[in-house]
């Protein structure tokens, strides 16, 4: 079971006592805040609401926006880059998996909010709106070139800004170091050349990159993870000048914690003036999924992330954690907004979307409309009318897929379970079991169960996927009850991404 430690109990003990004599609202989240994939978030705090985003790379709409009042719920409510925006990293011709948009931070400036983003073929872009429910304004390359990533503005006090980025070696050859430069105030375009502010190599740590860039009490900070998604840990790095010297701790580990990461995120302060910092963990099928640790600032100025259990000097994440509090403004929609729940692998206009092109594999089929599974178990079901043609049915999408479907095969109904092992790599189908559908029956309820399987628990457990996505896949004919069909599903990830469920037809 998860480890959960003496000083947590003592510190939430008084909370939960109240939450136990109260009927009023939960007092003590726990994490994961967002149990879904949203790779490398970062928010902002604006008259008392916060905003979100995260890494879409080929995924539309892209740049989904998400909302909350408190830090815990969360809503999708808008996308910056909507279905039929592209721009040079979103093809409107192809499926790119893990291309396009990593890592943005988002902005708040003079009354207009800013999302930069590094795309590491063709370098870094923004975005900006007056609302961030509205529309963004067109994409702009603001410094061309390869390999740039993760970049994040600062407005000094002066009214320059900054901009901080970390390089990918997979497109220029190097990584690990952090990047400062000026842009104009109009955020279009770099006023400066590049200075390196932090080597990772230098100070012992490896992969440095994911950089927030923030202002405390005077003095010019960078948080940004070291070491790896998996077996890393959270830097705080700060200088009394934009461009260096930054001096180095580490302000959050995983310690004796299961949270793996503990990766990268973003730094912001409740009604109540505490800080917190938003991060992500990735949990393997399920994704990047979100995390939110209480934030403390030293006497001589230097944060600690998580809570310092054993006094070292370096926080550790929380499982659970009294609330931050909340400004009490009303949600906005009290839901998610459907029209950007989904996304496509490509944009809806790209070519090639004849299921004929498709047979064997649908790793590059670019008109699948899938949503983020969601942890730590979910149902998804959809209900399709005989006769139609082609295929149609439910998918659990990433690197391995597998689908419940329905087809038509010389005037007989039959339901398919299928898997598609390896699909990045040329992996085909394979019809893993099927069932005919009664003669007569004219509608049939296809559905799959996903639960989370922590492997960590079992004694045999040697280091794989810590956290399995269960899928069992099911068939109801009219009225009868569902039926499961097929051996149960592993799910995978998908590029950078977690794993991904909807409903297709392909005709």
């Amino acid at each position: 079971m998860d480890k959960i430690r003496l000083w947590e109990i003592r510190l939430c003990l008084p909370v939960l006592l109240f939450v136990l004599g109260s009927c009023s609202s939960p007092k003590v989240y726990t994490n994961p805040v967002i149990y879904a994939d949203y790779s490398d978030p970062d928010l902002v705090c604006v008259d008392g609401e916060y905003w979100m985003t995260a890494s879409s790379f080929n995924c539309t709409p892209g740049l989904q926006i998400l909302h909350s009042t408190n830090l815990v719920d969360w809503e999708v409510v808008s996308a910056a880059l909507p279905d039929g925006i592209a721009y040079q990293g979103i093809s409107t011709e192809e499926t790119q998996h893990g291309n396009g948009v990593w890592a943005p931070s988002i902005r708040y400036h003079d009354g207009i909010f800013y999302i930069f983003w590094g795309d590491p073929d063709y370098g870094i872009y923004q975005v900006h709106t007056s609302d961030p429910l509205g529309k963004w304004s067109e994409p702009l390359c603001v410094i061309p070139g390869k390999g740039m990533i993760d970049p994040c503005p600062l407005w000094d006090d002066d009214g320059s800004v900054w901009l901080v980025h970390a390089w990918a070696k997979s497109r220029c050859g190097f990584n690990n170091k952090l990047s400062v430069r000026r842009l104009s105030s109009d955020c279009t375009s770099a006023v400066s050349d590049t200075v390196t502010v932090f080597n990772g190599f230098d100070n012992g740590q490896v992969t440095t990159e994911g950089p927030k860039f923030y202002k405390h009490d005077g003095e010019y900070v960078i948080l940004c993870p070291s070491g790896g998604v998996k077996a890393g840990h959270q830097l705080v790095l700060k200088s009394a000048t934009v461009t260096g010297k930054y001096e180095m701790r580490v302000a959050m580990h995983s310690g004796d914690v299961d949270v793996f990461g503990p990766h990268q995120g973003g730094w912001v302060t409740d009604a109540a003036g505490k800080d917190w910092f938003l991060h992500f963990e990735d949990r393997y099928a399920w994704g990047r999924v979100v995390h939110l640790q209480p934030m403390s600032w030293t006497a001589d100025g230097w944060c600690i992330i998580g809570v310092d259990a054993d006094q070292d000097g370096i926080g550790e994440p929380v499982s659970f954690h009294p609330r931050p509090a909340s400004f009490r403004k009303k949600a906005r929609s009290g839901r998610s907004d459907l029209l950007f729940q989904y996304q496509g692998n490509a944009p809806s206009s790209a070519k090639g979307s004849s299921a004929l092109d498709y047979i064997s594999n649908l790793w590059l089929y670019p008109s699948l409309k899938l949503e983020k599974i969601s942890g730590p178990e979910m149902e998804y079901s959809d209900t399709y009318t005989l006769p139609q043609e082609g295929r149609q049915g439910i998918i659990v999408f990433g690197t391995d897929y597998a689908t419940i479907e329905v087809a038509v095969r010389d005037g007989q109904a039959v339901i398919l379970r299928k898997d598609c092992l390896k699909a990045d790599k040329g992996g085909v189908e394979t019809v893993v079991d099927s069932i005919l559908v009664p003669v007569g029956c004219t509608k049939v309820t296809l559905g799959v169960s996903i639960k989370e399987r922590r492997n960590f628990e079992s004694p045999d457990y040697a280091g794989g996927d810590t956290y399995s996505a269960v899928c069992t896949f099911t068939c109801a004919f009219g009225s009868s009850a569902p039926r499961a069909l097929g051996q149960d599903f592993l799910a995978a990830p998908g590029r950078w991404i977690g794993a991904k469920v909807g409903s297709f037809h392909l005709k």
